[in-house]
């Protein structure tokens, strides 16, 4: 049967069977096409995989720049006690933060295959700082499409992946602070901002809060309470709008509040958390788990705040890189990173300018969180400090950096109203990033630097000194460094107490441990400086032998000077103090001896690196 041919040209259907078309007709191109695709994506993956593993080995080198001190290695030792079997640190006496469901597992993890030593805390902090980056990236590309989110991402990561060295360093690489509570905090908001509005979001979010919280309690300042003042304050403008627009009509409010459920159960959520974890703190408490000392966040007088208000910017600077200090390349790079600042500054004046009607839920948390953050640090008395504190707002780093990526990339890149041409844009961004890169690289390449006190934990180590007392600077960094051929204790030199700042009790029992040398250390500075009282080093009695071993002195006795009846230790044969201003306040006396007559109000201030302005570099 032949087809009829219409006056248009074209044959008409009919009962005939349609010519048969050739089997590759249609599907021929599309499969080279999804091959070509699926490579490409492949490709990316991989790029993106080799670039974190830079970024990684990059900061792990890095972090070998600064000198491991004694808080890195009680950090240490704690995690190993957790490994073999005390997994709630019984016995221990920790700082006011725990970090026991945090970064003392990752610790215990890495422990696990590379054991205890002194590299371990440099792979720990590499490790913690590369997720800080990656999540951070992750967040600020949004749900926005692929080719919007390009600009975001390599924003955000821009700002983040070239640390300064020095407080950068020590502060982002190095410490174990609260740059390690950023990542459960970007991973709580990257569920807000990526899973749908299902009941579940609020629990997972919830759980997450309670998790990070018994590990941090600055996590209530910079997780909580922005989460649940910006969520009220989005359903209360929600509830205003609706007055105005929609009050003639039946139960608007009941519909308002239904339409932001998801808003107040998260609100809810955090305040639950607060709560449950709360609870976790009083459970660990009573069962005997590990003594922590408290939060000794006290308001400095008024006068002293614009001196706050200088050293926390300095501190903000360093954070960014954009701390002006070292050699003419150093300079130079700190310099480069002052566009950094200025690009977190505008992001947060953009947001704030609109703050209540700005529709970005996950910004304004950002804002929130690294305002609150500043402002509750710089009246108050841990404020009176060196730039080196600023790891108590190191969250303003990854939170900025997301901030910016979030707000400015889209008007940077694809505003029709911008006065720069694409091409003038494209090469002072590639300018820009290529000599964060170059700071980046330079940086890698500096030398690693052995842990404090090394000389001295060779020196030891060679002369069969392997138990004695001495500052908390030199004592468990000489353990760890040492890969336990030295055990130094930390003692106060007032008294020669225990000194119990991160440290177990049961060290200082005179039945299986033994001391029998005392060290001091000449050397100026915070972090070397420890000569005990001539009262309570008479006590000792006379020295069988002195070593003198550049600023450091060597005491030796023939005797346990833990088991010294004359001392006035607190190793009782109890595991806890006999009261509570034992633990907290009993060596104020001992912190002044060592650092001399500045307003000392506790032992906090000194140990986090307070009240002393240009101490001097450890001594390797």
């Amino acid at each position: 049967m032949v087809a009829t041919v219409p006056k248009s040209g074209t044959p008409e259907r009919s009962s005939a069977p349609p010519p048969t078309a050739p089997a590759d007709v249609g599907t021929g191109p599309a499969e080279p096409l999804a091959r070509r695709a699926s490579a490409r994506r492949l490709l990316a993956a991989a790029a993106a995989v080799l670039a974190v593993a830079l970024l990684f080995v990059a900061y792990l080198q890095m972090s070998r720049t600064y000198p491991e001190n004694s808080d890195e290695s009680n950090d240490l030792l704690m995690a190993w006690d957790m490994l073999h079997g005390n997994l709630l640190l019984h016995g221990w006496y920790l700082s006011d933060v725990s970090f026991i469901t945090t970064e003392l597992p990752q610790y215990m993890l890495l422990e696990r295959f590379f054991g205890l030593h002194a590299d371990t805390a440099h792979i720990a902090a590499a490790m913690t700082y590369t997720l800080v980056v990656i999540l951070a990236v992750l967040l600020a590309r949004g749900t926005v499409s692929r080719r919007e989110a390009r600009p975001r991402m390599l924003l955000t990561a821009g700002l983040m992946f070239a640390p300064q060295l020095g407080v950068g360093v020590f502060v982002l690489l190095l410490s174990l602070g609260h740059i390690g509570t950023a990542v459960p905090l970007l991973l709580i908001w990257l569920v807000i901002d990526r899973c749908p509005a299902r009941w579940y979001v609020p629990v997972i979010v919830g759980l997450l809060l309670t998790w990070v919280l018994v590990a941090d309690p600055l996590v209530l300042l910079v997780g909580v309470v922005p989460l649940v003042a910006v969520c009220a304050m989005r359903v209360a403008r929600a509830l205003s709008l609706a007055q105005r627009q929609d009050r003639r009509e039946p139960r608007w409010a009941r519909k308002t509040l239904r339409d932001h459920a998801c808003e107040l159960a998260l609100a809810v959520a955090a305040v639950l958390a607060q709560g449950l974890a709360s609870v976790i703190s009083r459970l660990l408490a009573a069962s005997d788990a590990f003594y922590l000392h408290p939060v000794p966040y006290r308001l400095a007088p008024v006068h002293t705040w614009p001196e706050h208000a200088w050293v926390t910017g300095q501190g903000l600077l360093a954070l960014f890189g954009a701390k002006p200090q070292g050699p003419a390349a150093a300079l130079a790079f700190a310099v480069l990173h002052l566009a950094g600042v200025a690009l977190v500054a505008w992001a947060m004046v953009r947001v704030a300018r609109h703050f209540f009607s700005w529709p970005d839920m996950i910004s304004q948390i950002l804002l929130v969180a690294m305002v609150l953050n500043v402002v509750a640090y710089v009246p108050s008395t841990l404020a009176d400090a060196t730039a080196l504190n600023a790891r108590e707002f190191a969250v303003v780093l990854p939170f900025g950096a997301v901030l910016a990526g979030r707000t400015l990339a889209a008007g940077l890149v694809g505003s029709k109203r911008r006065r720069v041409s694409p091409a003038v844009l494209a090469g002072a961004a590639g300018a820009l990033l290529a000599g964060y890169a170059a700071s980046l690289g330079w940086a890698a390449a500096q030398p690693s630097v052995p842990p404090m006190n090394a000389r001295l934990a060779e020196f030891l180590a060679a002369h069969h000194l392997t138990s004695g007392i001495g500052g908390y600077w030199e004592s468990s960094a000489v353990t760890v460094g040492s890969d336990g051929a030295v055990t130094i204790r930390a003692v106060f030199p007032g008294t020669l107490r225990p000194d119990l700042w991160e440290a177990k009790s049961s060290w200082y029992d005179p039945g299986p441990n033994r001391a029998n040398f005392l060290v001091t250390d000449s050397t100026p500075g915070f972090f070397n400086h420890w000569q005990p009282s001539p009262a309570a080093l008479a006590a000792l009695g006379r020295p069988a032998r002195t070593y003198h071993v550049g600023p450091y002195t060597v005491y030796v006795w023939n005797k346990n000077l833990l088991a010294e009846q004359g001392l006035p230790g607190l190793w009782q044969g109890r595991s806890r103090p006999a009261t509570r201003r034992d633990a907290v306040v009993g060596g104020l006396r001992d912190v002044a001896l060592a650092c001399g007559p500045a307003d000392i109000r506790d032992r906090e201030r000194v140990r986090r690196y307070l009240h002393l302005p240009g101490a001097a570099a450890p001594v390797a």
